[in-house]
């Protein structure tokens, strides 16, 4: 029987169960210890993650060879891993890897000071065995998954504009990956926080919600612009707990409620969350998460990188090529409005918008739509592109990646969630109008 390769067995590398690590003094005194992080390189070498000045630490210094003994978690199976220690590495691809992954389980544990990598232990893999003993059947292999991956492909490819691409992006990964829990969040490049822009699977879909670089799972995978993926969790360490009470903290200093609630599940097992890069640069991030443990493996992972990269190149594509055939704005009369007033009130502070007393949005979003209805207001217009909200230096957008459309897909969908009465309507490539069906009262709150 051929021994088995560390490909074949990289589902015991996942963390559902610890891994132990056994080496020796150069006299031959043995030691035992779990390894929180096993991370595969390729079929000849793997890493393992250096945290503290231990035994095991002390051990391979003087002796690099170790065991390693990895239990399969759906066939119960034993393997152990002969290895040889090569070096360590403190930066770099791998390094920058393992720490986001490791700063990600620390996230849901409030240990992010304890647990610091220090550096990747890099080791070769020398032979692997297979331990004699009872053992459950292996699940059925996965097929499908590059097709899957070129549904999701062809269905990018089709969309024209960010919010459909936004919609094919989960759709098809509900469609074709069976993903039910899912979102998309861009980056506001001037704040260097990321904001949902969308969401399935939710009671509510949370689009506005806001969350830190570096925060939990989905803010480490943007700031060291690597996955990052969590297996399996306890309900003691709620990862979506953690976001609103860090979002309640961050607005109580405020007068008026503007916390959007975080569409994350109360209890999810597995997470993965995905950046979204183009030309070296971080647009986003794709998040996904599920109720179940060991929902997501490394192929789950290639997979969703793989449409990361799409909607990446998608959406740099439609900001690079705006509306190059947009007409000069025109003036309209307004539609009849009538029905009790709306009060709008905006706060120039921060840029807020209230509609009565409920909470729109805020920052560049905010200050888009304060426009939108000073001009239906003063002026009587309701048609508008997007041409023009670049040009308009009241909004104060960046001059390089804007994200305009990803704003005004925001806003669109805000209002949608706020009522009836005031629409976002696309009429054409970078062309819209505003729909109001009540008279507006305008408020410039200092």
């Amino acid at each position: 029987m051929n021994a088995p390769t560390l490909g074949a067995i990289r589902s015991c590398l996942e963390g559902a169960i610890p891994t132990i690590m056994a080496t020796c003094t150069q006299d031959g005194v043995p030691n035992v210890a779990y390894i929180s992080q096993v991370f595969y390189i390729d079929e000849r070498h793997l890493a393992l993650s250096f945290q503290f000045l231990n035994k095991t630490r002390q051990n391979i210094l003087v002796n690099p060879y170790a065991n390693l003994l990895v239990l399969h978690p759906v066939t119960a199976q034993f393997f152990r891993i002969h290895i040889r220690y090569l070096r360590t590495e403190e930066d770099g691809p791998l390094f920058e890897s393992m720490k986001a992954q490791l700063a990600g389980i620390a996230s849901h544990t409030g240990m992010a000071n304890v647990f610091r990598l220090r550096g990747s232990d890099v080791y070769e893999v020398q032979s692997i065995e297979a331990l004699e003993g009872d053992h459950l059947p292996a699940a059925p292999p996965r097929c499908g998954l590059l097709n899957a991956v070129r549904q999701v492909s062809e269905r990018l490819a089709r969309c024209t504009a960010l919010d459909e691409l936004l919609n094919a992006t989960l759709g098809a990964l509900a469609d074709c990956l069976d993903v039910r829990h899912a979102m998309v969040l861009m980056l506001d490049p001037v704040t260097q926080r990321l904001y949902t822009v969308a969401s399935c699977g939710y009671a509510t879909s949370g689009v506005g919600s806001e969350i830190d670089m570096g925060q939990g799972v989905i803010g480490m995978a943007a700031r060291e612009r690597t996955p990052v993926r969590i297996m399996h969790m306890t309900n003691a360490y709620q990862y979506s707990a953690a976001i609103r009470s860090s979002l309640q903290e961050g607005s109580a200093d405020l007068t008026l409620d503007m916390d959007i609630p975080w569409p994350g599940l109360d209890a999810p097992h597995s997470q993965l969350a995905v950046p979204i890069l183009s030309t070296g640069r971080l647009l986003g991030v794709l998040f996904v998460e599920s109720p179940n443990d060991l929902q997501f493996n490394f192929e789950d992972e290639d997979v969703l990188v793989a449409v990361a990269g799409h909607l990446g190149a998608s959406i740099d594509l439609m900001q690079a090529n705006p509306e190059q055939s947009d007409p000069e704005p025109s003036d309209s009369v307004p539609a009849p409005t009538g029905g009790q007033t709306l009060q709008i009130r905006h706060f120039a502070t921060n840029d807020s918008v209230f509609i009565g007393d409920d909470y729109l949005i805020k920052g560049v979003a905010g200050a888009i739509f304060w426009k939108l209805v000073q001009d239906f207001t003063r002026l009587g217009r309701t048609e508008f592109t997007n041409r023009e909200l670049r040009l308009a230096p009241e909004l104060g957008l960046p001059d390089v990646t804007d994200n305009l459309e990803a704003r005004l897909v925001l806003l669109q969908r805000r209002l949608v969630e706020r009522g009836p009465w005031i629409r976002i309507e696309k009429t054409g490539r970078g062309r819209f109008c505003l729909a109001v069906q009540r008279p507006l009262e305008l408020q410039e709150v200092a």
